[in-house]
């Protein structure tokens, strides 16, 4: 009787220890997961692959954009399951733009006008460098159409080309040697 009343007892207060270690492990989790922030880019994962915003925040000639993302507020929209295809213009091809270009669509005044651009460069889905066409028209997340060309094997977005092509997690990065402008509002 006492050896039943013995291994009872031992029972109890492992479970008692276990439920005070769980509560501590879940106030300590809620806590963390504050911390981290709020939105898909605030998931903090280190072992999948990079999503396409990880991919261009990584890369040293993709700051422009990824300044011009987060000035946009696309960082979350960007980070979601996607599938998106995006077509990432380099540092280089920002600086091709008339000066002064950049700095005022940083602005926050521009921040419309910064975020139809960068929708610009987005499609829904995964399209595959290779599987392109020539005079193939792609609808992208602002409403506009882009036109692929290939010539020789060179594709081609709306004339500036595809230097580049990465797989993320939620679709595929083209890295372009252009930006993208949209056709003017009608």
């Amino acid at each position: 009787m006492r050896k039943i009343y013995l291994a009872t007892s031992l029972i109890c207060i492992s479970m008692l220890m276990s439920c005070e270690n769980s509560t501590k492990q879940s106030a300590e989790t809620e806590a963390s997961t504050e911390a981290v922030g709020t939105g898909q880019s605030g998931v903090q994962d280190d072992l999948s692959q990079k999503n396409v915003v990880q991919v261009a925040i990584g890369s040293k000639d993709h700051s422009t954009l990824v300044a011009a993302v987060q000035a946009a507020e696309l960082v979350d929209a960007l980070s979601n399951a996607g599938p998106f295809t995006v077509f990432a213009p380099t540092n280089a091809a920002f600086d091709k733009l008339p000066a002064g270009t950049v700095e005022s669509l940083l602005k926050p005044e521009s921040k419309d006008d910064l975020a139809n651009i960068l929708q610009y460069h987005v499609s829904l889905g995964v399209f595959k460098a290779e599987s392109f066409t020539d005079g193939q028209v792609i609808g992208q997340v602002n409403g506009n159409d882009i036109t692929m060309s290939v010539k020789d094997g060179k594709v081609m977005v709306n004339g500036a080309s595809i230097v580049a092509s990465i797989p993320a997690s939620n679709g595929i990065i083209h890295v372009i040697d252009g930006v993208l402008l949209p056709p003017a509002a009608k």
